[in-house]
């Protein structure tokens, strides 16, 4: 697998590519909501946790949104239009300073979890879609130099 972070000048929106079905197949609904629990708790200790709620419910209804997210994008039900209307992420993350730094932390903490699906046996294929997914949408989310 590759999960090397790809490096753009401020403001480049390359094309984003949806995780192959596979991955969703292979994972499933409760796999990815997982993924985003584990995701969730690491960011709590890292130095991005200022760019999530403080409040707990608040938190555990980020994670909740964000396995909405993930599950859709990943051909699953549309839980996120159902729950919060069209994703529209960049302004849903526009009042949050995001920078180079913090995109890269995001990033890095999944590394973990994903190097752990390979060894519950998620195919390479399906992880690297995944992560190919996150690293080019992650760039998107970039709103601050």
């Amino acid at each position: 697998m590759n999960l090397n972070i790809t490096q753009a000048p401020f403001g480049v929106r390359p094309p984003v590519t949806k995780p192959i079905p596979q991955f969703l197949a292979e994972v499933k609904e409760e796999g990815i909501r997982e993924l985003i629990f584990v995701h969730y708790e690491l960011i709590k200790e890292s130095n991005i946790a200022h760019l999530f709620p403080k409040d707990e419910a608040a938190f555990e209804l980020a994670k909740k949104h964000a396995g909405d997210f993930f599950i859709q994008i990943c051909g699953g039900r549309a839980y996120f239009n159902e729950n919060r209307g069209a994703p529209r992420m960049v302004g849903r993350h526009a009042p949050f300073r995001i920078d180079e730094q913090a995109r890269n932390t995001w990033l890095e903490l999944y590394v973990p979890i994903l190097e752990e699906l390979k060894e519950e046996g998620i195919s390479e294929e399906s992880i690297q879609s995944f992560w190919n997914y996150l690293d080019i949408f992650s760039l998107w989310m970039i709103n601050s130099k």
